[in-house]
């Protein structure tokens, strides 16, 4: 028996890898968190229990792994995303290792990589950024030190910035020194579900943009030089002039 913490990917379900949806048509016990995760995901499944964790808090979760794990039932335990960013898996998987439970961690698309496929964007450009920043905000639990936005806002890469929407204007407060406030700004709702939804814009104007769309959670905020880069150096990799083991130059 084992418990399979599968991301599920962003929202459509066609974003859900090979091995997420074998497993999902294959196990007999499946735990989905339904406020992230659409229904769609689990199509064609064969479980005998399919239970919707959105309203349950760890102690009921884990029993419910812990009653599988006697009859000896495989569970696909299906996150949005990726499990292992903003998953709440880490708990999950304390538990389990103390009650001596076998599971695995399945990846998944991030929000992130979802969203930048929306925007038709390279978060990552040649002399613009070369590093990726994903973070949240934090509110109701603290960031740990060195982990403020302000603090991460000094590096100037590309910023995917979860669960932060609703404390729009402090963000943009904080990343304005650094960023200054032509940097471009984007905040996509829902990337990748039927109802998906976005805004471009830059740092001086993206809360009055937010603020029409009335953008109030399950939106991520990504904020860099790559949503507008203008011209931008062409990459190693493709050059011509460039000799690697792949493509070796002649003597």
């Amino acid at each position: 028996m084992t418990v399979y913490f599968i991301g599920a990917g962003p929202g459509d379900p066609e974003l859900i890898t090979v091995k997420g949806q074998r497993l999902i048509h294959s196990c007999p016990v499946i735990l989905y968190a339904g406020s992230l995760v659409p229904e769609a995901v689990l199509q064609g499944h064969r479980a005998e229990q399919v239970i919707n964790t959105a309203e349950l808090h760890l102690g009921e979760i884990v029993e419910l792994l812990r009653l599988a794990h006697e009859r000896g039932q495989d569970v696909a335990r299906v996150h949005s995303g990726d499990p292992s960013l903003y998953g709440a898996i880490g708990e999950q998987i304390r538990e389990l290792r103390r009650l001596g439970i076998p599971f695995e961690i399945v990846p998944g698309v991030t929000a992130a990589a979802a969203c930048a496929a929306l925007l038709e964007s390279e978060l990552t450009l040649p002399g613009i950024a070369q590093t990726v920043i994903l973070t949240r905000y934090g509110t109701t639990s603290p960031m740990p030190e060195g982990e403020q936005l302000h603090d991460l806002a000094r590096h100037r890469a590309t910023l995917a910035i979860h669960l932060g929407v609703r404390q729009l204007p402090a963000i943009v407060g904080e990343l304005l020194p650094h960023y200054g406030a032509d940097c471009p700004v984007a905040v996509i709702h829902r990337a990748s579900w039927p109802d998906q939804d976005w805004v471009l814009g830059t740092l001086s104007d993206i809360e009055e943009k937010v603020a029409a769309k009335d953008f109030r959670r399950t939106a991520l905020i990504l904020v860099g030089r790559v949503l507008d880069p203008g011209a931008f150096a062409e990459s190693a990799l493709y050059d011509a002039a460039h000799r690697h083991l792949y493509r070796p130059g002649s003597d």
